[in-house]
This record gives structure tokens, sequence and C-alpha cells, in this order.
């Protein structure tokens, strides 16, 4: 079979699928970025964006992908001088770090072995010791499908005075995130992961202290250039004008299943996914207890390359899955159950999967991962 893009079961850890209807959106004939039409767009998108953030704030769409997010905040809101407390346990912890170093001179990293939660006995006794201004972390580390317990950082947090900067780019619209109750400063959304809107563009919430104390950073990613430019429904810079138009059709959807709605699937299909993975006779990389809802990790069977088990999903099934980043390249394969994944797609991936390790003479139980996920379904 020749893998074929547009009938894929595509399931990688994002950009995910998108919907028919925000892929029409898309296709709107051009538009002048600065005429009344757009305007209303950016009107629309400003009431809808509640909805996917869970409460109301200071919120505002970038042009550039989630790092371009990650970049706005931590160039504006790090100290240059003070200290910063970066967590990390993955791949995208590592990005954090290396962003945040490149604006702030006083940088405290803890690391906790990839798979396992963030360091939080570590984290709160750093705190302790005081004088740190910012706290940064990642919510979701999807390089190694694990959800970082930052519930129980947030009280540590707050008790330091620390501004709580929060990588959630996989996280927003795949796993509760409560930002009042944790009291998170800055929140940073992908659109391409739980919304199921086209990446390029990132989504950033910001608490009423963080927009009080934002200083200029990068001259394209000001964020107070942004705010007062959507105070108007409007950008500083060019936008790309179809991702805000998928954007708004995307959050038209979320709005139409509700945040809560789209959270309870993608934890069943996750749950569902996790079941069926032990029914094969695999086993999870991270620490059950803090795996994602978002992602699954998976361990490569044994004496199988993670490049077989994909190429063979690709190649034989049409399927799409997603292998190790880092210091995993080659080790895990990543299944994406985010966005408008549903149950026919696990169904496909685990036959899939039943199959070719089959073949590779590990003899799973013929339809027992199938069961796992059947017995799920609502």
């Amino acid at each position: 079979m020749t893998f074929d893009p547009e009938t894929a079961t595509f399931l990688i850890a994002g950009p995910v699928r998108i919907h028919p209807r925000v892929l029409r959106a898309m296709s709107m004939p051009s538009l002048n970025h600065r005429g009344d039409y757009f305007h209303g767009v950016m009107a629309e998108i400003r009431e809808l964006l509640p909805v996917l953030f869970g409460t109301k704030g200071h919120q505002v769409v970038l042009t550039g992908s989630g790092t371009s997010g990650l970049e706005a905040v931590y160039s504006g809101l790090v100290p240059k001088e003070g200290r910063t407390l970066v967590l990390s346990n993955g791949n995208f912890g590592q990005r954090t770090d290396a962003i945040v170093r490149r604006y702030a001179s006083q940088v405290t990293t803890i690391s906790a072995p990839w798979g396992q939660n963030i360091p939080l006995e570590a984290a709160r006794t750093e705190l302790e010791k005081g004088d740190f201004a910012a706290v940064c972390v990642v919510h979701n580390e999807t390089s190694v499908g694990l959800a970082n317990d930052i519930a129980s950082l947030a009280p540590a947090v707050r008790k330091s005075g620390a501004l709580f900067l929060v990588d959630g780019i996989s996280a927003v619209a795949g796993i509760p995130c409560d930002i009042d109750a944790w009291g998170i400063d800055a929140l940073v959304a992908g659109p391409q992961k739980g919304l199921a809107a086209p990446a390029g563009l990132a989504i950033v919430h910001l608490s009423e202290r963080a927009v009080r104390e934002l200083h200029p950073g990068t001259y394209y990613l000001d964020l107070k250039a942004h705010l007062t430019s959507l105070e108007k429904n409007d950008t500083p810079w060019t936008p790309a004008v179809p991702l805000f138009l998928a954007l708004r059709e995307a959050l038209v959807l979320l709005r139409e299943e509700t945040l809560e709605g789209r959270l309870a699937r993608t934890h069943r299909l996750a749950e569902a996914t996790r079941a069926a993975t032990s029914a094969l006779g695999l086993e999870l990389f991270p620490d059950p207890r803090y795996a994602s809802d978002t992602v699954t990790a998976i361990r490569n069977p044994s004496g199988m390359e993670d490049a077989q088990v994909r190429k063979a999903l690709e190649r034989q099934y049409n399927v799409l899955v997603q292998g190790g980043q880092g210091e995993l390249t080659g080790k895990i394969f990543r299944i994406g159950h985010m966005g408008i994944a549903d149950w026919p797609d696990l169904l496909v991936v685990f036959a899939a999967l039943e199959r070719i390790l089959g073949k590779a003479g590990r003899r799973p139980r013929p339809g027992a991962a199938l069961q796992e996920i059947v017995q799920r379904m609502p």
C-alpha cells in the first residue's frame, strides 16, 4: 500500500488531523488584513479564546509556531538579572531551558530523568531559598508522553512570589489546565494540538500581573504591541490570514463540543490506548501515574526497531504514528489521540499493530487490544 496523506489514519503527537470545516475556512480568497472583515474575524477570535483557556484574561494570537509564543513570554517576562527556575524532564523542557538562557543571566535548572514527573521536592526546596522571579515548566511533555503535575507545584510557586510561566502547547484543550486555581501567569497554547487547527500560530494567555510586568523583549514578538493592537481587533504586523480564519472555525467547533467535552473524550481515548497497549504486551515509556492524555509513548517491542514498527504501519496500513525525540530517538514510538481523533482511529492503529506484531512472531492474543477499546467506547 502506498502512503496517502489524504486518507491516512493520522495519529502523530501534533500537528493533528484537521476537520473539513477548518480546512474550508482556510480556502477563502485573499483578504485585506486591515479591513473590516478581518477585524470582525479578530473580534470573534477574541470572544472565543476564553472557551479554549477556560477563563477570561489577556489573550493574544501570534503568527509563528508554538516556540514563538514561548520566546515572546520568556523574552518579555523572565528577568535579565533576577533568578529564574527551570524544571525539565524531556525534550521540550530542554528547549525551555535553552530559550530562557538567551534572556536571563541567572538560571537554575532542575532536571528529572525522561519519563519521570518533574522533581517537585527539589523544586520546593529551591523555591524556599527565595529570590526567584520566575518559574518555567512544560505542562505536557509530549516527547515522553507525560503530563507534569504542575497542580502540586503551584502552591510553592505562589508562596515564592515568582511568576509562573507554563508551556501548555500540547496541554491546552487536551488535559485539564486550571489557570486561575494554579495561579499561572503566562500559558502558551499551540493550535495544532488539542484544538485541532493548523500549525503556524501561538496563542498566549497572560495574567494581570504578567501584563504589568512585561518588559521589551524581541521586536516582532513584543507582547505589549500585540495586546495594544488586539484592543482594536488588529495585529501589529501582517498576520497569516488563512491560519486566523482556520483558528476561528476550530474555536467554533470547540465551543460546540465544549472544552469539558473535548477533555473527557480525549481522556477516554487515552485510557483505551493505554489498555490496548498493555493487551498487546507492550510497555508504556513514562511513569504510568503521569501518562499524558494527549499522546501515548510506547517502548519498542523487544527485538524490533522503532522504524520497523512505524514504517510497517505507514507502508502496509496507511497509518502514521511518531517516533521518539532527542535521547529517545529509535527507542519509543508515540500515538497521538488529541484534537478530533476518535474511536475508529484507535481501532485501525491497534488492529494494524496486532498484525505487525503477529508477523514478527510475538503472537499477541487475537482481538484483545480491540476488545479493550470497544468496551470503553460510549
